[in-house]
């Protein structure tokens, strides 16, 4: 007889960006899902940018935005703390930040732990689910291209590849480590889900810190990756899901074993507005024997954004099927014992 048993499930999402914090709202309305963040730490520019370089902090946005996903009152929360400080006499270097990254500076500063002060965030938003930065050790993504120049920072890495210049490697300088708690929380992990975000400065980099890959492979559950929705300019041209996989195989040494792909598009004049920019439908490709491809049409709108709702039932449908059948024992392809 088949059986199913439901039983509340850990995940870990990893990632940053605007896609990260999207999967994250949808993910935390599940009952049956335990959902932790792994954030990228290597944000170049705006508000945490400058925050690194005056005060020494670790970039906060990328973890602001997680945090707010997963709090109580999401919106009301956005609200209060992603509104800019205006300029005030005497307080010009405050100006232009968001309040919520100031406060998590400030609670570094104050705690002289980072990992301390985002359990604190975490406790005053109410979150529902836990938020990790994958390294407390400052560092920058740094790439080499096809024409064999290179570049460092998060900024100079996106806007290259826009520019036409195919990125060949990428790596942290100086190398970065994974906090020994992060490390211990992906081990215990039912499943880890990458994406979306930007493919080269918000996915792949997380992966590239010393541990996570030794993490990961103690972790029996199966590898989800959500592809993007579009490619991200010139440099991007042709690249498909299954390039994305291979490099996110390459980074952590194992086989993603779904893919989640979206397989709707919107009108024409909206897509053309994106080709403009030399952004375009992202495709399958060639995928790797024995990866399963999840595919429907999760992108309903003008703005090139996954639905929040059939993507986490999409995720779910995955676990469940992967996880929960057979009494709970996890069918991962590319398990690790």
């Amino acid at each position: 007889m088949a059986r199913m048993r439901v039983r509340e499930l850990n995940i870990g999402c990893v990632g940053g960006g605007t896609g990260l914090p999207s999967l994250l709202g949808g993910l935390k309305t599940n009952p049956w899902l335990t959902v932790n963040a792994v954030v990228t730490m290597f944000d170049s520019g705006g508000s945490s940018g400058q925050l690194r370089d005056e005060l020494g902090v670790l970039p906060p946005g990328d973890v602001l935005k997680c945090a707010l996903a997963l709090s109580r009152n999401e919106g009301e929360a956005r609200r209060v703390l992603l509104s800019r400080l205006p300029t005030l006499e005497h307080h010009d270097r405050l100006a232009g930040h968001t309040g919520g990254n100031l406060l998590l500076s400030m609670m570094e500063q104050y705690s002289g732990d980072f990992l301390a002060a985002v359990d604190g965030l975490r406790a005053l938003l109410g979150c529902r689910g836990r938020v990790w930065p994958v390294t407390v050790q400052p560092a920058s993504v740094c790439a080499e291209y096809g024409d064999g120049t290179r570049t460092s920072g998060e900024v100079e890495v996106d806007a290259g590849q826009s520019r036409g210049h195919q990125v060949r490697r990428l790596w942290l300088e100086p190398e970065a480590a994974i906090h020994p708690a992060v490390a211990e929380a992906m081990r215990a992990f039912d499943a880890v889900i990458i994406g979306p975000g930007s493919f080269f400065t918000s996915l792949v980099p997380p992966l590239l810190v010393r541990g996570v890959k030794e993490a990961l492979a103690e972790m029996r559950g199966p590898v989800i990756l959500i592809a993007n929705l579009l490619t991200e300019g010139q440099g991007m041209e042709g690249f498909t899901a299954a390039d994305a996989a291979r490099w996110v195989s390459r980074a952590i040494e194992r086989p993603v074993d779904v893919i989640i792909a979206n397989s709707g598009q919107p009108a024409s004049e909206v897509l053309a507005r994106y080709a403009a920019e030399h952004k375009h439908p992202l495709q399958l490709g060639q995928l790797e024997d024995g990866c399963e491809v999840v595919e429907g049409p999760f992108w309903c709108t003008d703005i090139a954004r996954h639905h929040r709702r059939r993507l986490s039932y999409a995720v779910w449908s995955v676990l469940s099927a992967r996880l929960l059948q057979g009494g709970g024992v996890p069918l991962s392809a590319g398990a690790v014992g």
